[in-house]
């Protein structure tokens, strides 16, 4: 099975779920970039203390700051890693890749978990956070695909990107995933 792996799909679509069974059945590091953030943060590092102060002040962590916190964990890691969240832009992609070139670490495969909107909308509505009204899910929808369709051309074009669609039970999608990565 492949060993260097980044999971896209739009929220809601299960990538963390799908990526965290994957990471415990195959031995990867799971690198969501939000749970590393907040490792960083928690943790006081300097990485972190420069995320926290971004954070607080409600901005965006910049892809570089991302992409350091990335490389820390990933320099002298030997075994398979799946990335979760980031990159999201076809820039960030591009950054990514020059930093895995410089430490020997490709990317072989990129995943794509699909999902018709309606069933995000309504998976989305479910988890009951009060951030997620059906104005707001599917502005993030647009905002997404906006983002993502560059990137996912991106991969496409070379060769790395395989599409599975998100619906069916948790066992399913894992089986399916799995097909596609090995």
């Amino acid at each position: 099975m492949k060993q260097r792996l980044l999971f896209l799909g739009p929220p809601g679509a299960g990538k963390g779920t799908q990526a965290s069974l994957l990471c415990q059945k195959q031995g990867l590091l799971h690198l969501s970039t939000g749970d590393l953030l907040r490792a960083e943060v928690d943790a006081g590092t300097k990485l972190g203390l420069e995320a926290s102060e971004i954070m607080n002040s409600g901005g965006l962590v910049s892809d570089s700051l991302v992409l350091s916190i990335v490389e820390k964990r990933l320099i002298g890691h030997n075994q398979g890693w799946l990335l979760d969240g980031f990159p999201r832009t076809l820039l960030q992609a591009l950054a990514l890749e020059v930093l895995l070139e410089k430490i020997k670490q490709p990317i072989e495969a990129v995943l794509l978990i699909e999902l018709d909107d309606q069933l995000l909308l309504e998976r989305l509505l479910a988890r009951g956070r009060a951030d997620d009204n059906e104005e707001v899910i599917r502005h993030r929808l647009e905002v997404y695909k906006e983002k993502t369709s560059p990137l996912i051309d991106h991969y496409k074009t070379h060769g790395l990107l395989k599409s599975i669609k998100g619906d069916g039970d948790v066992e399913q999608i894992a089986g399916l995933i799995e097909e596609n990565l090995s």
